[in-house]
């Protein structure tokens, strides 16, 4: 049985990564991604990393690590404040995060109160200099429900 959308969706966004296996290591251990599949072809290895919790909205990060790319080093696609943006449910989370990548050397930015609609926020930068930003009280869920719930 093959599973299409009903309407047009946003369903995933590609990053190139150098190591592959260092990349959903530092997903799975950081960000509530998991791996979903792996392939590898004539190119190089890639994987789909994604939410086991949406399963109805699927929108998964792929990782690309081309043979051609990997001898250059990381190049950051989303750098210095592009970014994958991920809403935790309580200020704390955003702090053990925070206090997380600090230890493993990979905090981007302190925590900090930002105005409204952006919240408390930090980020941490992937293997590769990408950087993911973790908020509290942003508003996105809310805004959602008010206009489209």
């Amino acid at each position: 049985m093959s599973l299409r959308p009903t309407i047009a969706r946003f369903t995933h966004v590609a990053l190139p990564c150098c190591d592959i296996d260092k990349s959903i290591a530092w997903y799975e251990e950081f960000t509530p991604l998991r791996l979903l599949q792996r392939r590898e072809d004539k190119d190089g290895p890639s994987a789909w990393i994604g939410q086991p919790d949406m399963i109805d909205k699927p929108f998964i990060v792929v990782l690309v690590s081309f043979y051609r790319d990997q001898a250059s080093g990381p190049q950051p696609t989303l750098a210095p404040f592009a970014h994958l943006g991920i809403e935790l449910p309580t200020r704390e989370d955003l702090d053990v995060i925070a206090d997380r990548g600090r230890a493993a050397g990979c905090l981007a930015w302190e925590p900090q109160q930002m105005p409204f609609p952006i919240g408390y926020v930090c980020a941490l930068t992937d293997p590769d200099g990408n950087v993911v930003e973790f908020s509290y009280d942003q508003g996105v869920y809310a805004a959602v429900h008010e206009v489209w719930g």
